[in-house]
């Protein structure tokens, strides 16, 4: 059987001033989704300085695993993260003044998965 995990990456660019304020109500959303029965991993970190991890990104940034698409999907549509993107993005008051928000699989295109 292939793998179904579905990784995400949601990057957020806070409004100047706003970065611990939109990292705290970040962290308030994990609570509740790392109860939901397809969360393997949510987790929101910010950017550190190394210098041996030179690149660019967004300040803050969720590394989520989640069972399957539709585990991620039906995360997605969850009132508290509706509500979280109608309030801190897309409202004009809002903290984030970017985001970027993409899916990824850890298998290979045309991965020839056993037969079970």
């Amino acid at each position: 059987m292939m793998s179904s995990k579905v990784y995400c990456l949601a990057q957020f660019q806070p409004k100047p001033g706003k970065e611990k304020e939109l990292f705290q109500v970040l962290q308030s959303l994990e609570p509740n989704t790392v109860r939901e029965d397809g969360c393997i991993q949510y987790r929101v970190t910010r950017h550190i300085q190394s210098p041996f991890a030179e690149g660019n990104s967004f300040p803050i940034v969720f590394n989520e695993i989640w069972a399957n698409m539709a585990a991620f999907e039906a995360h997605c549509q969850r009132k508290e993260i509706v509500d979280f993107f109608n309030t801190y993005c897309l409202a004009k008051d809002g903290l984030a003044a970017d985001w970027n928000v993409c899916v990824y699989s850890d298998e290979p295109e045309n991965y020839d998965s056993p037969k079970i």
